[in-house]
């Protein structure tokens, strides 16, 4: 039986995989496209401090997608 990855592993993947679009499109389409990078690092730091971000809560709820790590 396949292990489902927990909720911080998924939002780390996601987070990094944010940040790669966003540093290639800030390449090849407008150096604005480095914002995204700032609004993902704001919402990891968001994640740590608080617990929850937007995409936890999305996933959390929308996709029932379990925290490994319990406070």
């Amino acid at each position: 039986m396949a292990r489902r990855w927990p909720l911080e592993r998924v939002l780390f993947a996601l987070a990094g995989s944010m940040t790669l679009l966003s540093v290639l499109l800030a390449v090849v389409v407008s150096p604005w496209f480095g914002l995204l990078t700032v609004f993902v690092g704001l919402n990891q730091w968001l994640f740590v401090g608080a617990g929850w971000c937007p995409a936890s809560l999305l996933l959390e709820r929308g996709a029932g997608i379990e925290k490994g790590c319990r406070r």
